[in-house]
């Protein structure tokens, strides 16, 4: 037994021990940006990082280090977001895939924890390495808006950003950093906003969409506190729910994922 799951805090030699048995492991990417008053700005980061590290203790696989960046512009009207232009962040997520690969690991799962808005940065890298540089290699790419869906109606309210889902989640496995007494108890009118066509709740059932793009300047007008969602109801017990369900079907997932050889042989 290696004495972490994370690539990190282990030798070269514990690396290479490990590949002996298994070549699978996982990247969790999330954003440092802001979520409301409540939230701290590495939301997404540390819901990825729970979801990774208790998946890959229950699985026994590897983790890799964090990308604590993502593609997260329109947030940088609020002090302390970091953005990674989508070029960038495609071409960081490729290198570390091909450093991995490069010493035997063959089976990757990228668990994206800035729901949503990393989604098409990320496609791209993982379709690109698998179809043009690493077709030996089986990448995999999920999100909480994936794995979350029929565990959502557990909320009270409508889920977007900074919203009860995920300020729960963090509330959960990290209580301190949430602001409880700064939990937001009004939503911004997306729908009054952008029409009838954006989905203003991000677990909401299917309809007709139109993606609108909003920039910085624009969501600072239309959401002074940062804050898109209500989050009033946040709580552990939430988070715990929530957290369980996404770390169970994550489990079944690389279980399957390990054995996956791919279509093709």
């Amino acid at each position: 037994m290696l004495r972490s799951v994370w690539l990190n805090e282990l030798t070269w030699e514990d690396v290479a021990e490990y590949l002996k048995t298994d070549d699978t492991i996982i990247f969790p990417i999330g954003s440092t940006e802001q979520h409301g008053p409540a939230g701290p700005l590495g939301v997404d980061t540390y819901a990825a990082i729970a979801l990774a590290e208790d998946a890959a203790k229950e699985a026994g696989v590897l983790v890799v280090p964090p990308l604590w960046f993502g593609d997260s512009p329109h947030h940088l009207g609020f002090p302390g977001t970091i953005s990674l232009k989508t070029e960038t962040m495609v071409a960081v997520v490729k290198d570390v895939i091909h450093s991995l690969a490069r010493n035997g690991f063959k089976r990757v799962l990228v668990i994206n924890g800035h729901k949503g808005t990393n989604l098409a940065g990320l496609t791209t890298a993982c379709r690109n390495l698998h179809e043009y540089e690493l077709p030996d290699v089986k990448i995999a790419l999920t999100d909480p808006l994936f794995l979350a869906g029929d565990i959502a109606h557990i909320k009270d309210h409508r889920e977007h950003h900074a919203g009860e889902l995920e300020i729960s989640h963090v509330y959960y496995k990290y209580p301190h950093l949430i602001k409880k007494e700064k939990l937001v108890d009004e939503e911004v009118d997306l729908q009054g906003i952008f029409s009838e066509y954006i989905k203003a709740d991000l677990f909401g059932k299917g309809g007709s969409c139109v993606e609108v793009f909003w920039n910085s300047k624009e969501q600072k007008a239309f959401a002074p506190n940062g804050s898109f969602s209500n989050s009033s109801k946040a709580s552990p017990e939430k988070g715990k729910v929530y957290h369980e369900h996404m770390v169970k079907k994550l489990v079944d997932f690389i279980n399957w994922f390990k054995k996956y050889e791919g279509p093709v042989k």
